[in-house]
């Protein structure tokens, strides 16, 4: 039998061909994947620097500023010297359960940001459920640091990981209802559909006109689902030492740390696209059409416009945690779970209640 060579090369080359396209395809991939975390993490270090300067600003004292200009390279130089300490693991405790828990914090929290709109058509993934996933899975959150708490073998530890199952849980109910309500107005529960419904009269057509109440019910979840003052009672100092983080040190300590500020970050980031109107303009459409128009390209200046305008309204949110945090005292536990189980939940219910008949009115 003869083989024709030019015949087999052809179907060698082809085949290359192929594997390259696939592997280019998975690489292009993997682009907006990587790009987001790099935004991500500059975003936390503008936090951390912020806080820092805030506080200062609140407390009359000096913030960071020698590390770099102004103090901005003070959060690299503390994770750069989280990552170089030495990890200490319990003796008696669970080593998988330990090791496991920071982890499951931080991947849960990362993935919300997965449905979050930057601006238009500049979103990672545009799900129908958009909304509730989020809700889903930053509720696994609390599940890691329990496993923290537990795995250490330590009794504040435990205490401070059962706190935080119970605060979320306490909160997590308030804030679904509110997202609730806010799909029902919107008819959706895509991030991006909830964004371009209060697109058309600017300032006044966002959420929060229409929704008082449940934005004043979701900002407080929020903190309090981020473990902020007045509601960091797993982790209050005065009574659990540092709770579960108590016996972390090095990379580990740092994940937790890590993971508090990505969910002040994501948190902020849905207040602006529930409440605020996401990536459009305060001016209404009605009267200058020409500048929706422009975000509305897929041109690089449109999309910049947007991310710009994100980012304000997420950042002035931001401004109003952190100066919460350095102005009220911290609550008790029970005070904490009052206000969740016998104030905030039925108001929201309430709310909701009220958003259904109205929507029910309007057909």
């Amino acid at each position: 039998m003869i083989i024709d060579t030019t015949k087999v090369q052809t179907i060698n080359s082809f085949s290359r061909l192929e594997s390259l396209k696939e592997i280019y395809e998975t690489i292009w991939m993997l682009v907006p994947i990587l790009i987001l975390v790099l935004g991500i993490t500059i975003g936390v270090l503008v936090i951390v620097w912020l806080e820092r300067e805030i506080s200062a600003g609140i407390q009359q004292r000096i913030g960071p500023e020698y590390a770099g200009p102004l103090g901005i390279l003070q959060a690299l130089a503390d994770g750069t010297k989280l990552l170089l300490k030495e990890n200490l693991l319990p003796s008696k405790g669970n080593t998988s359960l330990f090791s496991i828990g920071p982890s499951i914090a931080v991947i849960s929290i990362l993935l919300s940001y997965s449905v979050i709109p930057f601006s238009y058509n500049l979103v990672l993934a545009d799900l129908s459920i958009g909304v509730f996933l989020w809700i889903a899975i930053s509720s696994i959150a609390p599940i890691g640091l329990l496993m923290s708490g537990y795995g250490s073998n330590n009794k504040y530890s435990f205490l401070g990981g059962l706190r935080a199952a119970a605060q979320s849980i306490s909160y997590e109910i308030p804030l679904t209802l509110c997202v609730l309500s806010i799909s029902l107005l919107s008819n959706s529960l895509s991030t991006v559909d909830i964004v371009e419904a209060q697109a058309k009269y600017g300032i006044w057509g966002w959420n929060l006109w229409r929704q008082p109440i449940g934005f004043i019910v979701f900002i407080i979840s929020s903190l309090a689902e981020c473990e902020r003052l007045p509601f960091d009672l797993p982790e209050a100092e005065e009574e659990l030492v540092a709770g579960y983080q108590t016996e972390y040190s090095g990379i580990k300590f740092g994940l937790f740390y890590v993971a508090s500020y990505l969910n002040l970050l994501v948190s902020s980031l849905f207040v602006t696209v529930l409440y605020l109107g996401g990536w459009n303009f305060s001016i209404p459409y009605i009267f200058v059409p020409e500048l929706f128009k422009i975000i509305e390209t897929d041109g690089v200046f449109g999309t910049t416009i947007g991310i710009f305008i994100t980012l304000a309204k997420t950042y002035f949110f931001l401004f109003i945690s952190i100066t919460t945090r350095w102005t009220l005292p911290r609550l008790r536990m029970d005070q904490l779970l009052n206000l969740g189980w016998k104030f905030l939940l039925p108001i929201s219910l309430g709310n909701l209640l009220l958003t259904t008949s109205f929507q029910l009115f309007s057909l």
